[in-house]
């Protein structure tokens, strides 16, 4: 029988710190809080006042979500010096997330120094693409020399998804070939063959792929030094423009939330119209990509903010794919709250809605860590 052990998930985002501590192996959620707008400087006192609040409770094992592991973390794994490190050279990947990780780890570390702090990464889940998937083609040696590579994120959510998706078919997910789609703030679709990643829609860093709420997605590349040259600013001017000014606040001008954008088009509003059209036909474009990688699906997942609460996004993605054996049952979609399938019945592809957990997955792989160092069986 397995020792219980309190299992604290911690979430240092780029202005956020997202916590909950699990009583494992149960999974029992004890306490949990969302904190927002933190700014730089203010992480330390953050992570401070999170532990203090926690006093109630022992913490055994502390789980810390990092956005980039690059080819260097396929897994989950304990936190050393060696880490620490790999997680700062990969920082170049991500610099508005690895940084802040890394300071939440440190921090963290120096409150509870005794205990196993365990990293889970984003990319981990996807080092299981072909280089087929993951090469740009690009000279050779800029991938073998720097790295240059897709390496795809939200990983830990399509992993979760494809578990529960193999669940509710009650097929073994080695059997299964998965479209996850995750569709948020940020958006990603991942191709799943026989349980794990074979192809993702975001890139070397977060901004490749899709449409999102404020980034842009795949460009031509010969965009960015005309951007350059018309805003007469330099390459990190433009990039910047690609990630915070662009995806439905860009082609919209009203929000990067879909809710706004979607409200707007129902008021006539032409430029949001046009958002919530482009922003749905490059996610349709993408599961049909993907029909093709698989040859073929079982099952399309639906998951995430938009993904799981907008049954308007779900139908004009799904819409034109009966072709393909996708038959969305668009009452049970419009009415459904919650994980459901919204496929017809006799419906050859199951289309399902699936809330997403990142957490308990990073509180498994952590404790599932803790408990192989520690040996804790009695």
């Amino acid at each position: 029988m397995v020792d219980k052990k309190n299992v604290l998930v911690l979430n240092c985002g780029s202005s956020s710190v997202k916590y909950k501590l699990y009583e494992m192996p149960s999974k029992t959620l004890i306490a949990h809080d969302y904190l927002e707008q933190i700014q730089r400087d203010q992480y330390e006192d953050t992570i401070r006042g999170v532990f203090e609040s926690l006093k109630p409770y022992s913490i055994d094992i502390v789980s810390h979500r990092v956005v980039h592991g690059g080819e260097a973390f396929k897994q989950s794994v304990i936190v050393n010096d060696q880490v620490k490190e790999e997680i700062r050279n990969l920082s170049r990947f991500a610099p508005l997330h690895n940084p802040i990780n890394l300071a939440g780890i440190e921090v963290a570390q120096s409150l509870l120094p005794d205990l196993i702090h365990v990293a889970v990464f984003d990319t981990a889940f996807h080092q299981t693409m072909p280089p087929s998937s993951y090469l740009y083609a690009l000279p050779y040696e800029y991938y073998e020399q720097y790295g240059i590579r897709k390496y795809g994120f939200h990983g830990t959510s399509h992993r979760y998804v494809m578990g529960r998706a193999a669940e509710m078919m009650g097929r073994p997910k080695e059997q299964l070939r998965l479209i996850s789609c995750h569709i948020g703030s940020g958006v990603s679709i991942t191709a799943i063959r026989n349980g794990e990643s074979y192809d993702t829609s975001m890139g070397m860093t977060p901004l490749a792929g899709l449409s999102m709420g404020t980034r842009s997605g795949n460009i031509d590349p010969g965009i960015i030094p005309y951007i350059e040259e018309i805003e007469k600013t330099d390459t990190a001017g433009a990039i910047k423009i690609l990630n915070n000014k662009s995806g439905l606040m860009g082609v919209s001008g009203v929000s990067n939330d879909l809710r706004d954008v979607m409200k707007k088009a129902e008021e006539g509003h032409l430029r949001s119209k046009l958002a919530l059209e482009l922003f749905t036909t490059i996610l349709h474009k993408h599961v049909g990509l993907y029909l093709a990688r698989l040859n073929g699906v079982d099952g399309i997942i639906f998951t995430a903010g938009v993904g799981e609460n907008s049954a308007a996004v779900r139908d004009l993605v799904c819409a034109g794919l009966e072709f393909a054996g996708v038959n969305l049952d668009r009452e049970v979609n419009r009415t459904i709250k919650g994980e459901a399938f919204i496929s017809t019945k006799y419906s050859p592809v199951k289309v399902m809605v699936i809330p997403t957990n990142e957490e308990i997955v990073m509180a498994i792989d952590a404790f599932e860590l803790g408990h192989n160092e520690l040996g804790v069986c009695t």
